[in-house]
């Protein structure tokens, strides 16, 4: 028992920091949500319209980066400096190669939401809102990079800095942007979107002066050279990295192809879906940070060769992922009508975020389940077969399931919530039976060979 309370502890102490970095990340788009239901339902559903295919774009290209993870975790467990310096070179590298397809696939976002069915009126504005974020993708990959590179090490601090002083800026800019003042106009979504852009741009420029200025590269660095260009590291971590991908578009996507299907049923069931999403993105970062510390504790113990001490970390992780999300889920049920009057929404609006959220509070649990498993498969290289699992459940179940129950049962939104709720419950048990027979204790190091 001291060894788990220990263990206990340790992730403690990694996941706090990481699961406000995570929360502070997303109240950057919960701040756009709020400031933008204030100026009317077209621009929050615009908003949530851009993001949504943003998003779904960004998705793979973050899980290219973050195929850096295992590598860094495990190189720093080893002690070997030299590896961790070269694998955030190719991280970078990675960043800046993947944000050109992400780019360019941004600047379709109007006719491809067109053509998923949404209201042209609604694509157009969504489509500006997202142009006006270009020079944003590739800073959130080159951030991701290096957020990856400190968390692997146990450094935190940094990066929750930079995500405070982040949303300070965000709500300062979009207050100009969106309302107009200082002289300028007011632009409503495309003003959020120009100040997501700019934060983003602004964070990483941010975390890499942190980085150089104390020193934190210092033991765990090389000069650049040719070998941040070796084709067979990048392509190692890439294909890591894809597997990330993968398993985040695959659940994203679920979540946004709900998003869709609410779009089908009316302008009041998309805003008040993308209001229930958002409070239950909150309560989903703090299992996050929970991931985070597992992929760097197993991750560091896999390192140094201590496979056994990598499974128990890993259990107790996964516990401690249920037990938060299970006092998330009362604290949802409990404030079911206070929540959704925080984005002033009109009264149909309110009145089915208040009926969605006791069936979102239900997969909470499920949730902080799933999400720590994931990240323990991650800490293990284990990343390409987590994507089938995240197929099965979402796409043979949660999907089919809540579209029959919301157009065809007449639930509506509440269909598709009940829908994601039973896709989730597999993915989790899944998980559980996986990690129970091929977890941390029955794998070895990885590593990429450094030239």
């Amino acid at each position: 028992m001291r060894e788990v309370l220990a263990e206990l502890r340790r992730l403690a102490v990694l996941a706090v920091p990481l699961a406000l970095t995570q929360l502070g990340n997303m109240m950057l788009g919960i701040v756009d949500m709020l400031m933008l239901g204030r100026v009317g339902r077209e621009a929050l559903d615009a908003a949530a319209l851009g993001n949504l295919w943003g998003f779904a774009v960004l998705t793979i290209g973050m899980g290219v980066v973050l195929g850096c993870d295992p590598f860094i975790a495990q190189a720093h467990g080893a002690g070997d400096g030299r590896a961790l310096g070269l694998t955030l070179q190719r991280g970078v590298v990675l960043a800046l190669l993947a944000s050109v397809p992400v780019m360019l696939l941004w600047t379709f976002a109007g006719p491809a939401l067109v053509l998923l069915g949404q209201a042209p009126h609604l694509s157009a504005q969504a489509h500006d809102y997202l142009l006006a974020q270009l020079p944003g993708a590739p800073a959130v990959l080159l951030y991701a990079a290096m957020r990856s590179y400190l968390q692997g090490r146990g450094i935190t601090g940094p990066a929750l800095l930079v995500m405070l002083a982040a949303n300070v800026v965000n709500v300062g800019l979009n207050y100009v942007l969106i309302f107009g003042a200082l002289g300028l106009p007011a632009l409503g979504a495309v003003g959020a979107g120009i100040s997501t852009g700019v934060v983003r741009v602004v964070m990483a420029a941010a975390l890499a002066w942190i980085i150089v200025r104390r020193g934190l590269h210092h033991g765990a660095w090389v000069p650049w050279s040719r070998a941040a260009l070796d084709r067979a590291a990048l392509a190692a971590i890439a294909g890591v990295g894809l597997g990330i991908g993968l398993q985040l578009g695959l659940e994203i996507w679920a979540f946004q192809a709900a998003m869709l299907f609410a779009g089908w049923l009316g302008d009041a069931p998309l805003a008040a879906y993308t209001i229930v999403l958002n409070l239950a993105s909150c309560t989903f970062t703090i299992p996050v940070g929970i991931a985070m510390a597992a992929v760097t504790r197993v991750g560091n113990l896999l390192g140094s060769e201590r496979p056994r001490e990598a499974e128990r970390s890993a259990w107790v992780a996964m516990s401690l992922g249920a037990g938060v999300m299970g006092a998330g889920a009362v604290l949802m049920y409990s404030l079911r009508y206070r929540l959704p009057a925080l984005f002033e929404a009109d009264p149909e609006v309110y009145a089915l975020a208040v009926a969605s959220l006791p069936i979102a509070a239900a997969f909470q649990i499920f949730d902080g389940v799933q999400v720590v498993g994931f990240g323990v498969l991650r800490a293990m290289g284990r990343t390409n077969k987590a994507a089938l699992v995240n197929f099965a459940g979402y796409y043979a179940v949660a999907l089919p399931l809540g579209w029959w129950l919301a157009f065809e049962r007449g639930h509506g939104i509440g269909g598709l919530w009940w829908g994601l709720t039973v896709g989730l419950a597999l993915v989790a048990t899944a998980l559980l039976a996986w990690i129970a027979v091929r977890g941390p204790a029955t794998v070895g190091k990885i590593s990429i060979e450094q030239r």
